[in-house]
């Protein structure tokens, strides 16, 4: 088609594509988050240890230490619906392997293989929704779609709840269940590549930002500004606290250290996302309103520590840490991410992405292998609460770190060499 004379799109389709992009991270959130639920079950049934549970989701981050900017230059190469599909049928492929056998070979290799496409299939959500909705709204478009990803690891969580039954019969149902959603999210991706054609079809978005035909290059990487470079230690030290905790050693940790029932500390852990469900349009859209994206991130980088320093303490609640641990990680769909369209160019949006994941899937695969480390050297268990403690200051100080490159960022961006963050829209 003549790309000199575009045709419009209506602007109904980017809410559909925004719903679409939901749904496929909905599905993969909740086939990454089946992980902690079954926790204990896989100590008890299989045999495994700290350090091998651990190892699932560090396996995940593996190998997007290498793939995933290598995905996001190929995002920015052959389009995000095609690697959409690509990712998400890679995913479903490997959430079906560790579903499969009651063995931790195997098991860790589906991990391994559902890392390589997960990542790569989020880069590929982000940088679609930052094409199709522009620097207006994607604040707001970005937060709708990690609000109900976070809804899909809030079922997670509960899923001992509302799927009691099939945690009654052993480990394997609550796998397979996390596979069949994996299956729907490759379905959206089908979808998606179908709508996937204002780059490769001349077709204008209205309301988006045009995207240019400009030869990708890794070389880009090397002239991203000091603002990106703080958003993206920000965005790893955020992943490499949360995810570690919330979404491997959290429920077994309340069940062993506070005395909750499976039932109990799958509920309490899924405040994280509950607060972040409500919080994270709250934040984007803010953040397109009225700005302040830098001074946001302070006030939410705080939180972060403070709910760690909570969960050591007896006085606080533990739904009072694990609800300001949610809307603390709602900032990095709402703020974070989106900012990255207004630091780099549209044709480098895929790379960038590629990058920050890239360097966050080393901080979460570091970070499991050490908490998994430090409470079996601890002797972190039933009977010996104590032996988490070392696991818990491990998470605040990379908690505290976190908020330091907040301030870092925010005095950046209120300065003569910002980029507009501190600004609505």
């Amino acid at each position: 088609m003549n790309q000199t004379n575009p045709v419009a799109a209506p602007s109904s389709a980017k809410w559909w594509v925004l719903a679409t992009l939901s749904l496929l991270t909905f599905g993969n959130y909740y086939a990454y988050d089946a992980v902690a639920p079954l926790a204990s079950q896989l100590s008890s049934e299989l045999g495994f240890s700290s350090t091998q549970i651990g190892s699932l989701n560090a396996i995940y981050s593996l190998p997007n230490i290498f793939l995933v900017l290598i995905g996001g230059l190929l995002v920015d190469k052959f389009g995000t619906g095609r690697i959409a599909v690509w990712t998400a049928g890679l995913c479903f492929l490997g959430i079906s392997l560790t579903a499969a056998w009651g063995e931790y070979l195997p098991m860790v290799i589906g991990r391994f293989l559902f890392g390589i496409g997960s990542e790569t299939m989020l880069v590929a959500a982000s940088a679609a929704l930052g094409i199709w909705f522009g620097r207006n709204v994607v604040g707001l478009a970005m937060a709708v779609n990690l609000s109900i990803g976070r809804m899909g690891s809030y079922a997670a969580d509960l899923s001992p709840v509302w799927a009691g039954n099939l945690y009654d019969q052993g480990w394997q149902g609550p796998m397979i269940l996390a596979a069949t959603l994996a299956g729907m999210s490759y379905l959206c991706a089908l979808a998606y590549k179908q709508v996937d054609k204002p780059r490769h079809l001349g077709l204008v978005v209205v309301g988006a930002d045009p995207v240019t035909e400009e030869k990708i290059s890794l070389r880009d990487i090397f002239h991203f500004n000091r603002s990106f470079w703080y958003i993206t230690i920000l965005n790893v030290l955020f992943y490499s606290v949360i995810f570690p905790f919330r979404s491997t050693f959290a429920i077994k940790y309340f069940q062993d250290a506070h005395g909750q029932s499976l039932e109990q500390a799958a509920t309490l852990n899924s405040y994280v996302f509950l607060a972040a469900i409500f919080f994270t349009p709250l934040f984007g859209w803010t953040a397109d309103r009225f700005g302040h994206r830098g001074k946001q991130m302070v006030v939410g980088s705080l939180l972060l520590p403070l709910s760690f320093l909570g969960l050591m303490s007896e006085e606080w609640g533990l739904w009072l840490t694990t609800a300001l641990l949610g809307v603390s990680f709602s900032l990095i769909p709402a703020i974070l991410w989106p900012s990255v369209v207004k630091l780099v160019k549209k044709h480098q949006l895929g790379t960038a992405y590629g990058l920050m994941f890239m360097v966050q899937a080393i901080g979460v695969a570091a970070a499991n292998m050490i908490a998994g480390m430090l409470n079996d050297r601890a002797g972190a268990g039933i009977e010996n609460p104590a032996g988490y403690t070392p696991m818990l200051i491990f998470f605040a100080a990379l908690a505290s770190s976190a908020f330091i490159f907040a301030i870092a960022l925010w005095r950046r961006e209120i300065g003569p060499h910002g980029h507009g963050l501190e600004v609505p829209r």
